[in-house]
């Protein structure tokens, strides 16, 4: 195989670790057999029984548990979908405080509470590590002992025609991508990082991405975590018809769980994966990791998890549509629940899953639908009861990139504490202290903008 040699070295030369050299070779090898991890409709079964959150004992986790404790954090976006071009997590979100501020004061605020040490750890991308530690040097009391991140591992991009590395002289860098979220188990390894948690006596990782706001290290899930002495537990939500696209949760017939993502699934299975009835719990991408457990199946495995294969298919210059045809091989971290014996999932509310993929999110966690607690917690406003928060609709042609979004809310956000939904078609500019209740939609099909004057109240 040419083109798994070539990337091999290309890799070496760019000083990957062996681990992350293995992983490579086990998707390309994958990949030529076409493996990619389907999953039909015939070898599973959806999954009924769920402990829900709400059933745990409020039982608080043993200091020495809490101690043994990391918050890893996925950090490697930059937002382009929004336009941006550094960290996502750097984007101003709620009063004033970025995705890292209330990380960050989020887990200073745990250590007040259970006087335990708790680091924050990011796994960074090579784009986004050095502007997010030079955030973090605002908070001096994070350091606790290990290292604030590592950088997670970057394949070669493959020609889609021969499967041989890309080169792209324009712009050396789009040689690379990020092999999904499913790395930060190779990267862990390769990094030296899942050696140094051991060696200085961490047990357990809350993992979550750093864009959901809603992903707050729970106490009573870990002290169930390390009484059951579950290997790895995911927190999984109810579908709804917005999330039919989604993966979700399900379960072979040997009885083991495992995550179905929509790239492994046959066409002529597709309404099966979308039926939200039939396959309830999507995964919020929120995961307790006995780290331990992880590093006796990285030994057992050869450093090689093995997760399912995710193919992505671009150009090399994502803005650029003329640019070659390429592959990703990717892998979902969700994914590694298949991996460990006696994993489990915990329903969760929504209020644990407030992701912000778009300025559609955007707007509602900057709106008073949400609020910042002393802890730093976002949590829907008290209010809203248990509402599911506004369901925004903004016109993509003007509010989708961030400079555009903001320069039309230029006083804020509307409030939504009323708010069930909101869909605004055209260019749309709003004024100051303008409330929005119900289900309201705003057509503008005129020419030049409309603007909804200071204070105006809308009511579908």
């Amino acid at each position: 195989m040419e083109g798994l040699e070539a990337s091999l070295q290309k890799m070496r030369t760019a000083g990957a670790g062996s681990a992350a050299l293995e992983t490579f070779r086990d998707h390309y090898e994958r990949l030529g057999r076409w493996d990619v991890g389907m999953l039909p409709e015939s070898a599973l079964e959806p999954v009924e029984d769920v402990l829900d959150l709400a059933e745990l004992p409020l039982d608080a986790p043993d200091a020495e548990v809490l101690d043994s404790t990391v918050v890893l954090k996925l950090n490697g976006g930059l937002g382009t979908s929004m336009g941006l071009t550094g960290p996502k997590s750097l984007l101003e979100v709620k009063e004033g405080l970025t995705f890292l501020d209330i990380i960050a004061r989020q887990v200073l605020a745990l250590r007040d509470r259970f006087a335990a040490r708790v680091p924050l750890v990011l796994m960074n991308s090579f784009h986004t590590r050095e502007a997010s530690l030079a955030a973090l040097r605002r908070y001096p009391d994070l350091a606790a002992g290990v290292p604030a991140d590592f950088v997670q591992n970057r394949f070669p991009k493959l020609r889609a025609d021969d499967l041989q590395p890309v080169s792209w002289p324009p712009d050396p860098e789009l040689e690379w991508a990020p092999p999904g979220h499913g790395d930060i188990y190779t990267a862990l390894q390769t990094s030296g990082m899942l050696e140094t948690l051991l060696d200085r006596g961490y047990r357990y990782a809350f993992v979550s991405n750093s864009d959901n706001l809603g992903a707050v290290p729970e106490p009573h899930i870990l002290a169930w975590l390390a009484r059951e002495e579950s290997p790895f537990v995911m927190e999984v939500a109810d579908r709804t018809e917005a999330d039919r696209k989604g993966g979700h949760i399900a379960r072979l017939r040997d009885g083991r769980l495992v995550l179905r993502e929509r790239a492994q699934v046959p066409e002529e299975d597709l309404n099966a994966f979308e039926d939200v009835r039939r396959h309830r719990f999507f995964n919020t991408n929120n995961l307790w990791v006995d780290v331990e457990a992880l590093a006796r199946a990285l030994d057992r495995r050869g450093g090689v998890l093995g997760l399912p294969l995710i193919v992505n298919r671009k150009t090399v210059d994502p803005a650029d549509p003329a640019s070659p045809e390429v592959i990703q091989l990717e892998t979902a971290m969700g994914a590694a629940i298949e991996v460990f014996e006696g994993a489990r999932v915990l329903r969760v509310s929504r209020r644990r899953f407030a992701p912000v993929k778009t300025t559609n999110d955007l707007l509602v966690v900057r709106s008073d639908a949400y609020v910042l607690t002393d802890e730093c917690h976002v949590e829907p406003a008290p209010e809203r009861g248990d509402r599911s928060p506004p369901i925004v609709d903004l016109d993509s042609r003007y509010y989708k990139l961030l400079r555009d979004f903001e320069a039309r809310f230029p006083a804020g956000a509307p409030s939504l504490r009323a708010c069930e939904r909101l869909t605004v078609v055209g260019d749309v500019v709003f004024g100051r202290g303008i409330v929005i209740r119900g289900s309201v939609t705003i057509e503008h099909r005129g020419k030049g903008q409309l603007r909804i004057e200071d204070r105006a109240v809308l009511e579908g």
